[in-house]
């Protein structure tokens, strides 16, 4: 009962916020929400609340289920974690109708909630679709000049990207032994070599636009650039890992031989994509796409380690995900704090943050050694275990995604380099008095990263049991 209550926060405080106006009172019903979803997340991981079950439609055999196994657990933190964070840091510059807005972001935390933790295929594709649903308004609403055409363009791929699940869920659906759409169900669907390989290629399209991975990435430098920011931080961190959730608790599982049988290309493509975003970040003048381009990079590691189907690989795909989401979230809030207080996204217009502002140029460079996966920050852990079982899977493969980290290094540290030092640019003077609460958030997340690099073992005790379902037969 305690899941569904759980699950349930974010929406109530969503339909309460359509009823208030005042700023103040908008701002606390929306972080105590938050806040409240954060508590009611750690319960979940060191109690022994795992499941829930109840009627929903039952002339289609569907349930209400929900189940908080390790990986749930992992993303259900990550997503809790998020919301307060970004709600706390960029409460001084959000968009008019904030009621409105706020509303709407939190029926997208109640939607990537649901995702994680849906045991049933239908409510899956439920929640999947709510959580996208918001954001489409939160994007043409409050977007940038070009949000009408972008937010089209971020539409069709994912409205395509769902239509292509929802098809491939009927189709297993229609071969259960029960007619069911438990998960349960799903996982000893009768399907033969040829209906595998057709459920695991519309299920793969769906998950590989929500990452996204190369060569369905287009839509997402464009969407994050566009996107109001807060928006574009709950896209970067959080719902990239639904299309990443996706392939561990779907593809894997249920279709193990089309897995095994697309891993070499797959896992190509993503290099393929690692090494493209990687060049085109190194070109980046605009922060905002720097990062994405970033982000696309990290995903596409991530996706090769778990194609791999490698068991140290995909053990470190489930500590990034947790990783990457706090790492990718802090570079966003810095990049927040810089647009808002000097009008500009633009590098080259930016420089002699460490003088200005010392406190948040330290947390930039925090961030930043996170970002290339410096020793003693959390993603060493994660890049190390995945580069292990790429290395394990195909050794030139390996060595080709190695390539990116030295990239990385590149575009990162050239970051750090125009906009924290030299001397104070005109834009940079501008800066008025530190933003306390946002550099408060970007503290507390800056102690996750060093404290989960250099002590991961949590992190390895909640993601136990999904490892051992994935390779203990």
């Amino acid at each position: 009962m305690f899941l569904l209550l759980f699950l349930l926060i974010p929406v109530f405080a969503a339909i309460l916020l359509l009823f208030v106006k005042k700023e103040q009172s908008v701002n606390t019903i929306a972080i105590s929400a938050a806040l409240v979803t954060l508590l009611g997340a750690v319960y979940i991981i060191i109690s022994k609340t795992s499941s829930f079950d109840a009627a929903w439609l039952p002339l289609l055999n569907s349930r209400f289920t929900l189940q908080a196994d390790g990986l749930a657990k992992i993303l259900v933190l990550l997503t809790a974690i998020s919301f307060p964070a970004i709600f706390i840091a960029t409460s001084k510059n959000q968009p008019t109708q904030k009621n409105i807005f706020l509303s709407l972001m939190l029926l997208t935390q109640a939607g990537l909630m649901g995702v994680f933790l849906a045991g049933d295929a239908l409510l899956f594709y439920f929640f999947w679709e709510l959580a996208l649903i918001p954001v489409y308004f939160l994007c043409s609403i409050w977007g940038g000049e070009k949000r009408i055409a972008v937010t089209f363009k971020f539409f069709i791929y994912t409205f395509l990207g769902s239509l292509f699940m929802l098809i491939g869920i009927i189709l297993v659906y229609s071969h259960t032994g029960d007619q069911s759409f438990a998960l349960a169900s799903f996982k000893q669907a009768h399907l033969t070599s040829g209906m595998q390989l057709t459920a695991f290629a519309l299920f793969f399209i769906a998950f590989a636009i929500k990452m996204p991975i190369f060569p369905l990435h287009t839509w997402q430098p464009d969407a994050y650039e566009q996107s109001p920011t807060a928006v574009t931080m709950v896209l970067s961190a959080v719902m990239v890992k639904m299309g990443l959730y996706g392939v561990i608790r779907w593809l894997m599982p249920l279709f193990p031989t089309a897995f095994i049988a697309h891993s070499n290309i797959v896992t190509l493509l993503s290099v393929i994509g690692i090494l493209y975003a990687s060049f085109i970040a190194i070109r980046q003048d605009d922060l905002k796409r720097l990062i994405a381009y970033s982000s696309i990079a990290h995903i596409g590691l991530m996706n090769a380690a778990l194609f791999s189907h490698i068991q140290v690989g995909v053990q470190g795909v489930l500590v990034q995900l947790f990783s990457h989401g706090i790492n990718v979230l802090g570079l966003w809030i810095v990049a927040d704090i810089i647009e808002q207080q000097t009008g500009t996204r633009s590098m080259k217009d930016l420089g002699g943050l460490a003088k200005k502002q010392p406190t948040l140029a330290i947390l930039l460079v925090g961030f930043a050694f996170a970002n290339i996966a410096l020793p003693l920050t959390n993603a060493f852990v994660g890049e190390f275990l995945m580069f292990n079982g790429l290395f394990q899977f195909n050794p030139w493969m390996a060595a080709a995604a190695g390539v990116s980290v030295i990239l990385a290094a590149i575009y990162t540290l050239n970051m750090v380099q125009k906009i924290a030092y030299g001397e104070i640019s005109a834009a940079t003077n501008l800066m008025p008095a530190p933003n306390k609460n946002a550099q408060g958030v970007l503290i507390v997340l800056l102690v996750i990263v060093f404290f989960t690099g250099v002590y991961p073992q949590p992190l390895f005790n909640v993601t136990a049991d999904t490892l051992q379902q994935l390779f203990v037969k």
